[in-house]
């Protein structure tokens, strides 16, 4: 039974997820966009065969992606659900959405669902990886993607939120060495974002740090807070605390992959990014920006 909610997946090589991400979808959604990044594989072949409207747009980031859906799709519902294409909506969720979406309160117009996360077929229950709620649910005209380079989030303008019950999945099918290669661009972003809070080097419209606030201003006052950890001893703290305190141990080998990759390996990757750029470029933001465009060919 169609709800009152069109559907945003952006895309770029994903013939491998796709089908699955659609079909979670098609039994509730009144309108299923595919925004791709001009994909070389059958990505848009099989949305347009599953019956979603497919558009093509230049990728520059997520944000840009995400906000350029926003203001061109030609979207007539009144909720709308972002999911990437390697996440699938489970079955109860989709019957949560079409129960509980229309009677919620006026004043409500954004939606939280919480996240299931598969690595290497298994689900990481432990580690800080479950439960993680996000705001993915939200009224036309009422939330915007924040203009960051990493960790980007669909932010209100004004009203409350809730939270559904049913979980979405987050299940990526490709190899280790694509993931090691994603996270590697990831990490060059994250180390941007560290720069910018040293340096000013551009305008942020990320949450204010608030402990006691929103789950975002929550969310960045501990990010606020890691920054303020030397370099290469925080990835051993976090990983440390994810892996033990947290007891990421329980999800076994699969877990263990996971959490250190994630947790160490990532982060430490982050911090030597930072270290090369901060060398290069000095304490001077001028320096910096010359530095990020000589080594990694990126302008701020």
């Amino acid at each position: 039974m169609d709800c009152d909610i069109s559907v945003i997946i952006l895309t770029y090589n994903e013939e491998m997820h796709i089908e699955r991400c659609i079909q979670s979808v098609k039994g509730f959604a009144k309108q299923i966009f595919v925004v791709d990044s001009h994909s070389s594989d059958a990505t848009v072949a099989i949305a347009k065969r599953l019956g979603a409207e497919v558009y093509q747009n230049k990728w520059t980031n997520h944000a840009v992606q995400v906000n350029w859906a926003l203001d061109n799709l030609p979207i007539g519902t009144r909720w709308i659900l972002r999911i990437d294409a390697d996440e699938y909506v489970m079955p109860e969720l989709a019957g949560e959405i079409c129960q509980r979406l229309p009677g919620v309160e006026e004043n409500v117009n954004g939606v939280y669902l919480t996240r299931k996360v598969f690595f290497l077929g298994r689900w990481i229950r432990h580690g800080s990886y479950y439960p993680i709620a996000s705001l993915r649910i939200w009224k036309r005209g009422h939330g915007r993607c924040e203009e960051r380079w990493v960790d980007e989030k669909i932010r209100l303008s004004d009203g409350d939120t809730i939270n559904f019950r049913e979980h979405f999945v987050d299940d990526n099918k490709r190899s280790l060495g694509w993931w090691t290669e994603k996270h590697n661009g990831y990490a060059t972003r994250e180390a941007i974002e560290a720069l910018n809070l040293s340096f000013d080097l551009f305008p942020s419209n990320a949450p204010k740090e608030d402990f006691f606030g929103t789950r975002e201003q929550r969310s960045r006052w501990l990010k606020n807070r890691y920054a303020k950890v030397p370099l290469f001893l925080r990835p051993f703290i976090y990983f440390s605390y994810r892996y033990f305190f947290k007891m990421g141990f329980l999800d076994g080998r699969e877990g263990l992959i996971c959490h250190f990759l994630q947790g160490f390996w990532y982060r430490f990757l982050v911090d030597a990014k930072i270290d090369e750029i901060r060398r290069a470029g000095g304490n001077d933001p001028a320096g910096i920006r010359r530095a990020l465009l000589e080594i990694y060919s990126i302008q701020v």
